[in-house]
């Protein structure tokens, strides 16, 4: 329980380092498909992800 908490709040501080604004800026200038297709790759980590720590 103890290792399952660790790793969830290192994930949590992962995600407080990204800026949202700077993230959305950059794929902007990529263009809207690379926006498509990371927006698509980052909510299947995060599914990926929960369903690891389900088990």
């Amino acid at each position: 329980m103890q290792n399952r908490v660790i790793k969830l709040s290192l994930f949590a501080m992962l995600l407080s380092l990204v800026t949202g604004c700077e993230v959305v800026g950059d794929i902007f200038k990529a263009g809207m498909w690379v926006g498509v297709i990371v927006v698509i790759a980052v909510i299947g980590l995060i599914i990926w992800l929960i369903s690891r720590f389900r088990k």
